[in-house]
């Protein structure tokens, strides 16, 4: 007689195997998002200087694989619903991990373009679109503190590998520490968590996500025709651009991301004009980052127990004191202040955003609704730093850039109180 589902939950693992799916995507997105993204900065001025490329030049691949890395989102999504979580997290990553060692082997500037798009489109495949969804599959009743999890790692990997890379260029040169470091994404992100790690679904083990029940269909899911899944994945991803609450969600992922991206890309620039050290200024980007980390689990914590739109209310309103510390105040401690709950404010709206989309789309919803908000985070970045840019050479001070930066944070602010509950109708 075959095994009923009353059974099979009796005889459930004493460890929930979804915390080691978790893990595995935490390594994925810890090492891929660390070393992609975050440790770019750390070539820059070894290979300009040895190539005798421009770091303007040079900076393009990076805007470039950041591009190929968010603007596929929908892609990513259709894709996930259709090959799989793990299939996307396996193959995306591999192909990052294989760009990264074929940078070892760059003699002109193009062939670093060309390749940071393939890392960027590889690292975007198998990364956030559908480790954002293998949570959401395996974490309903405590999905905020594993969604918190997760993009804590990104922030942690920001930490722990720029200084890696810098160690490892200054040993074994530039190309061999590209080299290794696109062996250890292989290792790490490929075998580790996508293959030994990942599994879709908790159904494929015959367990149901976080020990709780399924939730409640959304009148979105709902209304979802029966057609064949070719036909549903088509469709539904028309319907959500139409669908108000993703414009909400990614409206507010924008504001909270120009605000980032500016303030990332000029901080220690205007802590230099103000009579810092570099090294002092740079301990910020540390301090900031650390505390993104810190931000993210607070915000997963936290969110098990109170309403995620007050959290991610209060966390534009701690970037919008930041701002205010930063531009009012001089003494070291008080602009550590600043990086500080900058930094914590980043992690809890880094960790709002999927938390929204999972309150609000389930099951393949998930992926394709995550697919869609998620370049409007990548946009607002690639746009910031330039504009901040544009203006500071214009006018020769940043006070209109951290004016507009506060703007932003109000904008999103008053997205989040725009955003509806979720709606739930009887499955």
């Amino acid at each position: 007689m075959a095994t009923t589902l009353t059974e099979t939950h009796r005889k459930k693992p004493r460890i929930f195997y979804g915390w080691f799916a978790l893990l595995g995507v935490m390594v994925i997105v810890f090492s891929v998002g660390g070393i992609f993204a975050n440790s770019f900065g750390v070539f820059l001025p070894i290979v300009s200087a040895d190539a005798g490329w421009s770091r303007g030049a040079m900076a393009l691949a990076l805007s470039l694989g950041v591009m190929a890395f968010g603007l596929p989102s929908p892609l990513f999504g259709i894709l996930t619903t259709r090959f799989g979580e793990r299939n996307l997290l396996i193959w995306g990553n591999l192909l990052a991990g294989l760009g990264l060692m074929a940078l070892a082997a760059v003699r002109a500037l193009w062939q670093l373009d060309a390749l940071y798009v393939v890392i960027g489109f590889g690292a975007g495949l198998g990364g956030f679109v559908p480790g954002a969804s293998l949570v959401a599959n395996w974490f309903v009743k405590k999905r905020p503190l594993a969604l918190g999890m997760f993009t804590a790692c990104g922030g942690l990997g920001g930490f722990v590998f720029p200084p890696l890379a810098t160690a490892l260029a200054e040993a074994i040169g530039w190309r061999f520490a590209w080299l290794s470091l696109g062996g250890l994404v292989i290792i790490v992100a490929v075998l580790l968590g996508g293959i030994i790690l990942v599994r879709n679904r908790p159904e494929d083990m015959g367990l149901a996500p976080d020990g709780a029940p399924p939730s409640p269909m959304t009148e979105l899911e709902a209304a979802e025709p029966a057609a064949p899944a070719t036909v549903r994945t088509s469709a539904g991803l028309m319907t959500l651009f139409k669908h108000r609450i993703v414009w909400l969600i990614g409206g507010f992922a924008f504001a909270n991301s120009f605000a980032q991206g500016t303030m990332m890309g000029h901080q220690v620039a205007f802590l230099l004009d103000r009579g810092w050290t570099p090294l002092a200024a740079a301990t910020t980007m540390s301090l900031l980052f650390g505390m993104s980390f810190f931000g993210s689990l607070t915000f997963g914590m936290l969110a098990l127990r109170l309403k995620i739109r007050y959290l991610a209310m209060t966390g534009f309103v701690v970037q919008l004191l930041a701002i205010m510390v930063l531009m009012h105040f001089r003494a070291i401690p008080l602009v550590y202040t600043y990086a500080l709950l900058l930094g914590v404010g980043n992690g809890i709206l880094t960790t709002a955003m999927p938390t929204f989309v999972g309150e609000h789309y389930h099951g393949d919803w998930y992926a394709r609704a995550i697919g869609i908000v998620l370049p409007f985070q990548v946009i607002s970045i690639s746009i910031s730093s330039f504009v901040a840019g544009a203006i500071y050479d214009s006018l020769g001070t940043y006070t209109a850039d951290f004016y507009l930066v506060a703007g932003f944070l109000l904008l999103g602010l008053l997205l989040v109180t725009l955003i509806p509950r979720p709606k739930t109708v009887a499955a």
